[in-house]
Parts: C-alpha cells; structure tokens; sequence
C-alpha cells in the first residue's frame, strides 16, 4: 500500500525545452530589469556565462546545488557591473520569465494529479533546480501544479540535490509519510530511481518525455510510459488490480 506519489518537476511533470537563445534573451531581460546606463551587450554577456559559468550548472556526481544568484553575480562583476541585492533579484526574476516558454506543461498532468488526489493520495514534488525557490513556486502556481501538491521542495532550497536522501526526507517529512509507503515518479535513473530506491521508496521509471539510460542509476520498480500508466501502477500496489 501506498500513501503518497512523489514527482519530480522537469520532463516528468513538464517538458524542459532548452534553446542557446533563451540564454540570451534572458541576460537582455535581465540587463534591462537592472536599469543603468553603458551595461555591457547582452551577447557578450551571454557568451561569457555561457563559457565560464554554464559548465558549474551540471558538474557531473556533484550533490552539493550551486549557489546559483552568486554565480550570476560574480559573472557580471567579472563583466565589470557590480550589482546591490535589489539589483541582483530584479536581474533573476526577469532572466526567470524569459524561460517560461521552455517549461511546457504535460497535457495530461493535470488529470494525473487530479486523479491521484481523488483516490487520497498525498502528492509532493522533489525537483533539482538552481534558480532561487520563490521564482520555482511561482511557476508551480502559475501553472497550476501548486494547488495540485501537498508539499514542494527544490534542491535551491535544501542546498544538495537528488539523489541526496535529504532533498527526499524533507518533502517526505512534510507530508508525515513513511518511505516505504511512498512512489516516487522521475525520469532520471540516477537522480530519481535511485534515489528513491536507496530511501526505500517504490520507483516509476517516466519515458514520456525522454528516455534516460544513465549507468549510475538502478532499474527502477516499475516504467511509465504514458503519464496514465502511473494510475495502474497505483491500483496495483492499493490492490485495486
């Protein structure tokens, strides 16, 4: 028996279509949102995180979540632009929005978790994201996902990411759920099947949105093809099927 579904956030719940020209156009976003004259060219600035800063986003093994707001600041003192606090969040929020058009939602999420809280299921989310977590709700809000979840939590919040056992331990603590009675839903072996798995959680394997085939991970429980294949998978373990 299972009292809780867990999802992680990007190509499970939604896709996450990356493109080199959002980069840029989230640093002209956010040079404007700092409002100075002579700021440098938002390419340049772009092509200068891009190259020296990129690379520390996806360090490969590394649990410990960038600081990501001290990274953006340090490349832009390095820019010559040193920015106050008030500065630096009115750059994040607006570099923030112009990626909203790469987070495209599932058309069946929605029903999924409707579903799933119908039947009295607690639902959470644990999710690997840099960016700082009051622009993360924000985009759970806005599309639809927050009133939809019991509790979120992102690896910019506990400071260490999947498959660290704490990222899981917090949403599982807040939801007063044991491990054992909990499915946790991802599309990464490594990040999300084993690291459910090693907390003694049951693990779906998502193939919807892409199909991951990471050596570091383990074989998850059960594989999802379809986000309405996770339904079966619960009806199973209630003994509904």
């Amino acid at each position: 028996m299972i009292d809780a579904v867990l999802f992680d956030a990007g190509d499970t719940l939604f896709h996450f279509v990356y493109d080199d020209a959002l980069l840029e156009s989230g640093w002209e976003a956010g040079l404007a949102a700092i409002g100075r004259d002579r700021l440098p060219a938002h390419a340049d600035a772009a092509a200068r995180f891009r190259g020296r800063y990129m690379p520390l986003l996806w360090r490969r093994g590394s649990l410990e979540e960038v600081e990501y707001p001290g990274l953006v600041r340090e490349c832009l003192a390095d820019l010559g632009v040193e920015v106050g606090d008030q500065e630096l969040d009115r750059f994040l929020e607006a570099e923030h929005a112009a990626w909203d058009e790469a987070r495209l939602l599932g058309d069946s999420t929605h029903a999924l978790l409707d579903v799933l809280r119908e039947w009295g299921l607690k639902l959470g989310l644990v999710s690997n994201a840099f960016d700082p977590p009051a622009l993360l709700h924000r985009d759970f809000e806005r599309m639809g996902l927050a009133a939809r979840l019991d509790a979120a939590v992102f690896s910019s919040e506990t400071g260490v990411r999947k498959p660290h056992p704490l990222i899981f331990e917090t949403v599982l603590e807040r939801l007063g759920v044991d491990p054992a009675r909990a499915l946790f839903v991802g599309d990464r072996r490594y990040e999300d099947v084993r690291g459910a798995k090693e907390l003694g959680m049951t693990a779906v394997q998502a193939y919807w949105f892409r199909a991951d085939d990471d050596e570091r991970g383990l074989e998850p429980d059960f594989e999802a093809f379809t986000p309405m294949d996770v339904l079966n998978v619960v009806r199973r373990l209630n003994g509904d099927l």
